[in-house]
């Protein structure tokens, strides 16, 4: 692990102002964007920023450095982690287990498409929190946290065909809304 990490670290641990300055300042701009994928509104992804920074604030005690990143790796689980406890609170989120798409593991791979980098991140964001939550939640776990369908399905308690189904969903769903932005591009032209 860098250096600069494990003094910072230690400078938390302690309860050094100026370092839980620096901190906040360096990780929250990372940290939120977590957030705000899962989040259905700035405010409530400012929320589960806040709540995820006490607990990583909290946690230091227990945190190990296993790799290059890792520190970078166990903040980001916690994010993530307390956006799902916050939607399993505040919504009765439930995947429907019993889906099953014959072509599930054949899902359009729209992130990668070429059409993509001429998107800005505020707009991809905006067309995730478009989608409904299952979709949403699947989406953000395998994309950006590169979670298995095995993992997703233990994270959320659903199948593995679940988790594909839902994927795929969300996929077409984002990729209908990208044909029709650059439809209504066409059309302004």
């Amino acid at each position: 692990m860098q250096s600069g990490i494990q003094d910072l670290i230690q400078k938390l641990r302690k309860g050094d102002r100026k370092a839980m300055e620096a901190f906040y300042h360096d990780q929250a701009p990372l940290l939120f964007g977590v957030a705000l994928r899962y989040c259905s509104s700035r405010e409530e992804a400012e929320d589960m920023l806040h709540e995820a920074l006490l607990k990583i604030i909290k946690g230091l005690d227990t945190f190990e450095p296993a790799f290059e990143g890792a520190f970078e790796a166990w903040m980001r689980r916690i994010v993530v982690n307390q956006c799902l406890t916050s939607l399993r609170k505040k919504t009765d989120f439930h995947l429907n287990g019993h889906i099953r798409d014959e072509d599930a593991d054949e899902f359009i791979e729209v992130i990668e498409d070429d059409e993509w980098p001429a998107i800005s991140q505020e707009e991809i964001i905006k067309m995730i929190n478009q989608l409904p939550p299952g979709y949403k939640m699947v989406l953000n776990l395998h994309v950006f946290e590169k979670l298995t369908h095995k993992e997703i399905s233990l994270q959320l308690n659903i199948s593995e065909n679940t988790s594909k189904s839902q994927l795929s969903k969300a996929r077409s769903m984002m990729k209908r809304m990208l044909n029709d932005r650059l439809k209504y591009e066409e059309i302004r032209r």
